[in-house]
């Protein structure tokens, strides 16, 4: 069986130290409805982070 993942959204924000802490929560309470969130520092400009949605 093969698992695609796909990309529904992708976002650029302001880092905060506790964005984890979000996006943490969210893979926790949506994991049932297939979907999964991402977040990394933007590697041109660390002030920012780069959120993502995906549908797996």
């Amino acid at each position: 069986m093969e698992s695609k993942i796909e990309v529904l959204a992708t976002v650029k924000v302001q880092h905060s130290d506790d964005l984890y802490k979000i996006v943490d929560c969210l893979n926790r309470t949506l994991k049932r409805d297939n979907l999964m969130f991402g977040l990394a520092l933007d590697e041109t400009d660390k002030r920012q982070a780069i959120f993502t949605i995906y549908r797996t």
